[in-house]
């Protein structure tokens, strides 16, 4: 009986507040209907008091375009955000409490509603700090922490609010744990192109990463489904909305490839924010360094052939990625600070007038703490400075002696030698001129400085530093073939390295928040470089130690940030996730058999068992795959991925399989995902989701790539083995 009394409180109140919301949509669209009316009006008086002024009419127009902008920008975000919430105006309510005062209701929705000439919210936005009521973990004392300070309440009851389609469906008592039945509910839906944004199912752990402290550097490592990509977009959204101000259009996302960042992109407009900039490392490297692509050997060009046991590449892909190949770079940088400018005396007609001591004295104390390239166009244009200034002294003398002569001469000497001295005069100019010339080219030819890239090349090049050449030689041997000509992907990194320490190389674009998602494959020269050019001590940094396409000699560099960061004085919180909400328990348990140790507790989602086939030829192979396709069409699963071991093996079959079924082949980072069944190389499936996998396996697959193939599966995983 109360339950059903509480059902009929809350459809009435679901009644008012989306009578509200019509109201509030009408008054907007009045608004945008005034300022057009406004800018038409305007635009009459002005075009007839400036008819014949062009330039006043064209500034006039390029303002107004920007005032409509703006106007419009603010209307229609709002007339989105209430289009929406007419579908779903809120999905958690939470009852509390703040010492003796009288309970308050909250509701918490994907946006907020508070109408004009009021000042309590009819619905709060999942943002805003009262809102982690809703996703605390248990009934009793809680806090959350406006801008005023934290504030303690007792929260007396937490409901979940199933509304679709303006309807009130079910009411749910929660403590928000993983066994909910909404998170069920809705972890059984079926995958989109896209990732989903989690509002309405945020656990207590994600909720407190993603409103940790906006100064700090937040490193998640979670296993395959945990959501650490959609944690770190809601933190995205959390930060914005509540520090708009500080972080505004100056958030930088990185992500593996082109591919994955087309898949995310959608689910930040759905949490209300837009045009946030995203690239992945490649891009950024190749955009700071001035490279062109196509002469480029790519990110997955490197895995291709280490995953296909191409020994030279996989060495190069460890060494490179090591830090052992940062103190390579170290110690060059070191010797060149040392050795690499060869320092001369500047002279001014065969006269010193700056010593090399003095010389020495700029470049060891004065700018010693500059990076070397840019001190040395510091003290360049120093000693240019003294150039000058001997210039204009020699000026002087000549102009003074110049006029003392012509002071010395009478009328009539002066009117027959007049011409003579000026000429005497200019020639001497001449001569300070050339002067001038020659000490700057003099200057140059010992303060010119090489392209960066020719710099790396010799430091890889075994001839090019004696004491490197035989370890250099030892590592590196089979990769320099070509070198000359050739650069990629594991390059990048050291080139760039050298541009921050040499040149003191500085993002043009202000940045004050940075995601880096698949952190795990990042080095420290590549977290070290990003630290470096953006200038940035604001992180959220998500990836899982298990999941690195190629598995290197150290940790990865995510779980040891405290030795990049350790002089910025910025405090690194680490999480750790286990629970992962992605697939069923099936397949997690089959998945976690490629892991040493046995890290990830399902969510107690029963599915169908991982299904294992065996054929013997092609044909036999093909026939299978679309048998299983089929199978998963059946049962309503669109979004269905065969997953290769590499590109080799995808070029081979998918020619086979198109012929058989309409399919997209997925085999360049650059082709966008649009939805439906796609065949993939493992490389390229990171980060993605799908309603059901299959893997297929014609040669050895090493335990982690497996890992990722068959983590990739919501509810259906099938492996089909070629003997």
């Amino acid at each position: 009986m109360g339950n059903q009394i509480d059902f009929l409180r809350e459809e009435e109140k679901l009644k008012e507040i989306l009578e509200i919301l019509n109201n509030e949509i009408l008054k907007y669209l009045e608004k945008r209907k005034n300022v057009t009316n406004y800018i038409l009006d305007a635009r009459k008086k002005y075009v007839e008091e400036y008819k014949d002024d062009e330039d006043q009419i064209i500034d006039y127009f390029d303002h107004e375009n920007y005032v409509k902008e703006e106007a419009y920008r603010t209307i229609d975000k709002r007339l989105m955000e209430f289009t929406k919430l007419k579908e779903i105006p809120y999905f958690g309510k939470v009852t509390f409490k703040e010492d003796d005062n009288i309970p308050e209701d909250i509701y918490i929705g994907r946006y907020g509603l508070t109408v004009e000439d009021s000042f309590e919210p009819l619905i709060v936005d999942w943002r805003a700090p009262i809102a982690s009521l809703f996703y605390k973990g248990t009934l009793g004392k809680a806090s959350f922490n406006p801008p005023s300070g934290e504030i303690e309440v007792d929260i007396l009851s937490r409901k979940q609010l199933i509304i679709k389609r303006s309807q009130l469906k079910g009411i749910f008592d929660s403590a928000i744990d993983v066994k909910d039945e909404i998170l069920q509910m809705v972890l059984t839906e079926n995958s989109s192109d896209k990732l989903k944004d989690i509002v309405m199912t945020i656990q207590k752990e994600q909720d407190e990463i993603i409103r940790e402290d906006r100064n700090k550097i937040i490193v998640v490592n979670g296993v395959a489904g945990s959501g650490k990509t959609t944690i770190a977009l809601h933190r995205i959204s959390y930060l914005l909305y509540n520090f708009r101000k500080q972080f505004g259009d100056k958030v930088l996302i990185f992500g593996p490839n082109d591919i994955f960042m087309d898949y995310i992109a959608q689910v930040l407009p759905s949490l209300g924010e837009s045009n946030i900039k995203q690239t992945t490392f490649e891009n950024f490297a190749i955009k700071q360094i001035g490279l062109r692509y196509e002469k480029f050997k790519s990110l997955g060009s490197y895995i291709e052939d280490a995953m296909n046991e191409n020994e030279d590449a996989l060495a190069e892909y460890k060494y490179k990625s090591s830090r052992e190949f940062v103190e390579l770079l170290n110690s060059n940088i070191e010797k060149l600070d040392r050795e690499y400018f060869k320092i001369q005396a500047i002279k001014f007609n065969n006269e010193e007038i700056v010593s090399v001591k003095e010389v020495e004295e700029l470049f060891n104390k004065y700018y010693k703490d500059m990076p070397l390239f840019r001190r040395s166009e510091k003290i360049k244009r120093v000693l240019t400075s003294k150039i000058k200034d001997k210039r204009d002294e020699e000026l002087y003398k000549i102009n003074a002696e110049f006029k003392e002569k012509i002071n010395s001469l009478s009328a009539e000497d002066l009117e027959i030698e007049k011409t003579h001295l000026e000429y005497l005069r200019k020639m001497e100019i001449r001569k300070i001129i050339r002067a001038v010339m020659n000490s700057r080219d003099e200057l140059d030819s010992w303060v010119k400085v090489k392209p960066i890239i020719d710099i790396y090349k010799k430091i890889i090049n075994p001839n090019a530093f004696s004491e490197n050449a035989e370890k250099v030689n030892e590592i590196t041997e089979g990769i320099n073939k070509n070198y000359e000509d050739d650069l990629g992907y594991m390059d990048l990194a050291g080139i760039l390295y050298l541009m921050v320490k040499l040149t003191g190389l500085k993002s043009k674009e202000e940045i004050k928040h940075i995601v880096i998602d698949e952190a795990q494959d990042y080095s420290f020269m590549q977290f070290e470089i990003i630290k470096e050019i953006t200038g940035c001590n604001s992180y959220t940094i998500v990836g899982d130690s298990n999941q690195r396409l190629i598995e290197t000699n150290e940790e990865p560099a995510m779980l040891h940030l405290d030795q990049v960061f350790k002089d910025s004085n910025v405090e690194i919180k680490k999480y750790e996730l286990n629970k992962s909400y992605r697939s069923t328990q099936e397949i997690m348990q089959y998945s976690n058999k490629f892991l040493d140790k046995d890290r990830i507790v399902p969510l107690v989602r029963k599915g169908e068992p991982v299904i294992e086939e065996e054929v013997s030829n092609n044909e036999e192979l093909i026939d299978t795959l679309i048998s299983i396709i089929e199978d998963y069409e059946e049962d309503g699963y669109e979004n269905v991925a065969v997953i290769f071991k590499g590109k080799k093996e995808l070029s081979e079959f998918a020619p086979l399989i198109k012929e058989k079924i309409n399919i997209q082949n997925l085999d360049n980072d650059d082709i966008l995902y649009k939805g439906g069944k796609v065949l993939m190389p493992a490389y390229l499936a990171k980060g993605l989701e799908f309603d059901g996998v299959i893997i297929v396996e014609n040669e050895r697959i090493q335990p982690l790539v497996k890992y990722i193939m068959c983590t990739r599966a919501l509810h259906r995983l099938s492996v089909v083995k070629c003997l």
